[in-house]
């Protein structure tokens, strides 16, 4: 029987602190700390809700987050 695959690790990290900057830094810093999928979407963008282990969303308005959140 093969065996059940584990999921990457996610980095330990704060959603809120990439909010404010844009999205060029904000994009730089998550994939230093880790992340393995970094996603920056327009305000009111349709996505699918499916959960992503190691992405990370950022709703980015005018060059600059204003939302974040893993998944």
């Amino acid at each position: 029987m093969a065996s059940i695959p584990t999921p990457p690790a996610q980095p330990d990290d704060a959603p809120d602190s990439y909010v404010g900057l844009t999205a060029v830094e904000a994009e730089r810093i998550a994939r230093e700390r880790g992340w393995t999928t970094v996603r920056a979407l327009p305000p009111g963008a349709i996505i699918t809700l499916e959960f992503l282990q190691g992405r990370l969303n950022f709703e980015v308005e005018n060059d600059t987050v204003i939302r974040c959140w893993l998944g």
